[in-house]
């Protein structure tokens, strides 16, 4: 039974982790339909986030290390949120009501990003900062004219040439300083330390829980009640709700719904760079890490019902769970001391691996789905229940 117990904890502590990203798809796709596949390279971004504070707290030595996860957490909240505002801003803006293509264009941004951290360096950092000064200022200057609607497609279509070409000259004489050229992260997978006092445990008879996943649980509530008070009593969340429910009526009644846009979808990608956090103190981290859980994320999504808090707490707690109890053979030792229950231990044995329980867990959401399609707590037209 202890080891039952330790088995729930520690599946609890990754549904957290499901949890916390799948919040941000939820609100995403209840508000505005669009399902974001770069979601995943969302939580990576904080998670790498998570990997440069760190290194930056290194240097500051001790006793400050020990409190570089909570600079990490709202730092990584804000560099994903930025990314998502950026995301909405410049892609999926123009693609809302287009399923396919916004599926293929933020498909797209997922391989991007993972390029990005996968080569990215001082010459190419140079170079994006030497286009956006370029770019946007020029933007921000021109922007004032009195004619800018008439001239406008026009004089982006030239500054994004000239952005770039000056930016791709800039990088070109700046290659051949290796210390600028030398990549930051590489394709390999680094390790976050976590602070002296996340390491360890709780003693728990044979066991030990461990503080590392005790703080991801307390992450996750904090999460979700800062979310439910976001929504209920400020101001922003009330105009969410309502462009949730009513698009068009909120229009009517002066709610700006394309900053709403913007908000909810940089509120979505904070949690998921939150999330990346979280990630950093169960392994490490590389640029494929947040694909390794975009599927679970998503099929929180469908099970818990779209938009819905509540059935994506539920969702998550179940995947995670049921997840680790069968990957870790967890289920098959309850059946290993009764010999009349072999056939039931042999099952759960072939089970007993993290891919396979996956392929079980796929199988019983794919069986839940034929009888409720529409998930634990269905929408009521594009209600979401927040």
């Amino acid at each position: 039974m202890l080891q039952l117990f330790f088995g729930l904890f520690n599946g609890i502590s990754i549904g957290s982790v499901l949890l916390i990203a799948a919040l941000g798809l939820a609100v995403v796709f209840g508000l505005m339909g669009v399902i974001n596949l770069a979601h995943g390279e969302l939580m990576m971004l904080g998670a790498y986030t998570t990997f440069v504070v760190q290194n930056i707290f290194k240097m500051l030595g001790d006793p400050w290390f020990g409190a570089y996860i909570f600079v990490a957490l709202p730092v990584a909240f804000i560099v994903a949120a930025l990314v998502g505002l950026a995301l909405e801003r410049g892609v999926i803006r123009f693609l809302y009501g287009r399923p396919l293509e916004t599926l293929l264009a933020t498909w797209g941004v997922s391989l991007i990003l993972r390029q990005f951290v996968r080569s990215v360096n001082g010459v190419l950092a140079i170079g994006l900062v030497v286009f956006c000064l370029l770019f946007f200022g020029a933007w921000v200057l021109l922007s004032r004219r009195l004619d800018w609607q008439k001239i406008r497609n026009g004089v982006l279509t030239i500054l994004v040439f000239l952005s770039t070409g000056i930016a791709t000259v800039t990088g070109f004489l700046l290659s051949g300083q290796k210390a600028l050229a030398k990549p930051w992260f590489s394709a390999r997978n680094v390790d976050v330390t976590a602070p002296a006092w996340l390491r360890g445990g709780l003693p728990l008879g044979n066991f030990q829980i461990p503080y590392a996943r005790i703080f991801i649980i307390i992450l996750t509530i904090a999460c979700i009640v800062g979310l439910y008070l976001f929504f209920n009593r400020s101001n922003w969340g009330l105009r969410i709700r309502a462009v949730t429910q009513n698009r068009q009526m909120s229009a009517c009644l002066g709610i700006p719904t394309n900053q709403v846009d913007a908000l909810t979808f940089a509120l979505g990608s904070g949690l998921a760079g939150i999330a990346g956090v979280a990630i950093t103190l169960l392994g490490s981290v590389g640029p494929n890490t947040g694909q390794n859980y975009i599927v679970d994320t998503f099929m929180v999504v469908v099970v818990g019902g779209v938009g819905n808090l509540l059935g994506s707490i539920i969702a998550a707690m179940a995947i995670g769970t049921v997840t680790y109890l069968v990957g870790s053979g967890t289920i098959a030792l309850l059946f290993s001391q009764n010999s009349a229950l072999q056939g039931i231990f042999d099952f759960f044995t072939f089970f007993a691996d993290s891919s396979m329980a996956k392929v079980m867990v796929f199988a019983l959401i794919i069986t839940f789905l034929q009888f409720k399609p529409a998930g634990i707590f269905p929408q009521k037209g594009r209600t979401a229940e927040l």
